[in-house]
């Protein structure tokens, strides 16, 4: 039986929360705030709900027709959030951040609403990403496809297109199908994920293939490959399929050993396995937000930690700070070693974990902190505490491992002063902060 639903606002995530007619709160997928929907309940819990959107009775000016040229079946993929409005996401991004700082991060309403600034839009609502991953699995013929993990499901659905990614990429799910699926006929390369980056501003583009180790047809891949894609660049990440996909080791098939990128004036080779910024000019106000919240003076040292290729490292070092970055995995310290001397950048380089590292450093003037979406141990938030940075920029990519942090943070010492959701993945639910915090 049905129940007619006033939608509130969006989840951190796909759906959208109204309330039951017995008050309990319930997450619609496909809805949107404002709308008037008639809801099926298929999960209840005791402090909430799940439904199923069965009809929009009234729909609010935040819901916009999805473009049918994208969809497949009723939906986008990777873009849950494409019945909104540009402008209803940024608002639904300000408010998740606003949320989970009062609900997780124990803060008062009223103080939340005067730190957290409005979304930075981006320039680019589709297709802006420099990166598509794809999983590898066979269709009901027992044909290679690749496609991506439909949310909340172990099931994958078969892509012929990326509308998020860059021109370069938006037709590679097709070209990449048709290339592996050519050159497998009928065994198996064991390859279980395709990643493909592509820039618009040095035309760098690099295809990787994820395999178990085994042998493999090195020059046969490369050539068809290369023609499929125009890639610059294709390498063979040789690992074992899992969560963990611990690198054995990079095999480079053809051209370049790497990704190039452009970034704030800086040039940056990444290789496969290594961490970037997907949405390049949002990443570029992730850096200016960072710098102008650190407020660097010429000769003060500063610890990146969580430092990656040196997204954030080189700028700070090109604006003179004396620079200490902080890096576990391999490839990302290879890469970050080879970019900082590439743009004249002096860096001081430590390839361990910030754990460790962080209190054989002793005091800093600053800190900036990218860490995973799981946010601060901490013991490296008391590292943090021991270094006493006067200012200290924590860039993250959720919003409820942000308000957890920087409620630990203020715990020993340190008062969020401004905290900046940054749009680096429009059509989803994803955002960006950059929180900036004082002593």
């Amino acid at each position: 039986m049905g129940q007619t639903v006033q939608i509130e606002r969006m989840s951190y995530g796909a759906a959208a929360i109204g309330r039951l007619p017995d008050g309990k709160a319930v997450f619609v997928d496909g809805a949107a705030p404002g709308d008037v929907c008639e809801v099926h309940v298929v999960e209840e819990k005791r402090s909430f709900a799940r439904a199923e959107l069965t009809e929009v009775l009234e729909a609010s000016a935040a819901r916009v027709a999805l473009d049918a040229k994208r969809c497949v079946g009723d939906s986008i993929p990777g873009a849950p959030w494409a019945h909104l409005a540009y402008s209803a996401q940024l608002e639904a991004k300000r408010q998740n951040l606003v949320e989970a700082l009062v609900r997780v991060g124990k803060m008062e309403r009223a103080i939340v609403e005067g730190l957290v600034g409005a979304c930075v839009p981006s320039k680019r609502e589709w297709g802006y990403r420099n990166k598509v991953e794809l999983a590898a699995f066979p269709d009901a013929a027992g044909r290679f496809c690749l496609g991506m993990h439909e949310p909340g499901s172990d099931s994958t659905v078969a892509m012929q297109t990326a509308p998020l990614a860059n021109r370069f990429l938006e037709r590679a799910p097709r070209a990449l199908t048709g290339a592996l699926r050519f050159l497998q006929g009928a065994g198996d390369l064991g390859i279980y994920r395709v990643g493909a980056r592509a820039s618009l501003r040095t035309k760098s583009v690099e295809v990787a293939l994820w395999t178990a180790p085994a042998a493999f047809p090195r020059t046969a891949v490369a050539k068809t490959l290369q023609d499929a894609l125009h890639a610059t660049s294709v390498v063979r990440v040789v690992a074992e399929p899992g969560a963990a996909r611990k690198v054995k080791k990079v095999e480079t098939l053809e051209g370049a050993a790497f990704w190039k990128e452009e970034l704030d004036g800086l040039s940056f080779s990444v290789s496969a396995p290594s961490f970037f910024q997907v949405n390049t000019a949002q990443a570029e106000r992730l850096v200016q937000l960072v710098l102008e919240g650190l407020r660097l003076e010429e000769g003060r040292l500063v610890a990146d930690l969580y430092a990656g290729a040196g997204t954030f490292s080189l700028p700070m070092a090109r604006a003179g700070a004396d620079v200490i970055a902080i890096e576990l995995e391999g490839s990302s310290v290879r890469d970050l070693r080879r970019n900082a001397p590439y743009n004249g950048c002096d860096i001081e380089i430590i390839g361990d974990d910030v754990a460790r590292a962080l209190p054989e450093i002793g005091l800093l003037d600053a800190a900036v902190v990218d860490p995973p979406r799981s946010g601060l141990a901490k013991e490296v938030i008391a590292a943090i505490a021991d270094a006493a940075p006067a200012r200290l920029a924590y860039v993250s990519c959720d919003p409820q491992t942000f308000a957890r942090d920087a409620a630990l943070l203020c715990a020993k010492g340190f008062q969020l002063e401004r905290a900046t959701p940054v749009d680096l993945f429009p059509q989803t639910y994803h955002q960006e902060t950059v929180g900036i915090f004082t002593r």
